[in-house]
């Protein structure tokens, strides 16, 4: 396990704060990217919930920005990132449609969202670890 999914499993279980996902995002890579937690926080504030109207998963976004705060925006490997999490949830990348699904299948919404975090927090760590030759 990275330390970036260690901290996004710290910041998902931490009792006196919710970050919404954009936010766990970024709060797990703000050291790396060169921002401080509450830097993290208010640029993934209005991210969550699907930018706050159910559209992309703010796991996805989130990941979307770190990715970029790397130096990684070339259209393959975006495309990659958003495909590999489309065929884990049956196509789809919006919040309001990966909670549907989660809820139709009998899943509670915090663990769903934690895992989506997860997830997209491997997948950044893996693009970020290829791109510097450490994987």
């Amino acid at each position: 396990m990275g330390k970036n999914l260690e901290n996004a499993k710290i910041i998902r279980n931490d009792p006196d704060v919710h970050y919404n996902c954009a936010q766990a995002m970024l709060c797990a890579f703000a050291e790396d990217c060169g921002l401080t937690k509450e830097q993290a926080c208010g640029i993934g504030a209005n991210f969550g919930n699907g930018m706050k109207m159910a559209a992309t998963c703010g796991a996805v976004t989130g990941g979307l920005m770190v990715l970029g705060m790397n130096g990684i925006d070339d259209a393959p490997t975006i495309g990659a990132y958003l495909r590999t999490i489309r065929e884990n949830h049956e196509g789809y990348l919006d919040c309001g449609d990966l909670l549907r699904i989660n809820k139709e299948k009998g899943g509670k919404r915090k663990p769903h969202c934690d895992g989506m975090v997860y997830e997209s927090t491997e997948l950044v760590e893996k693009i970020i670890a290829e791109r510097e030759g450490n994987a």
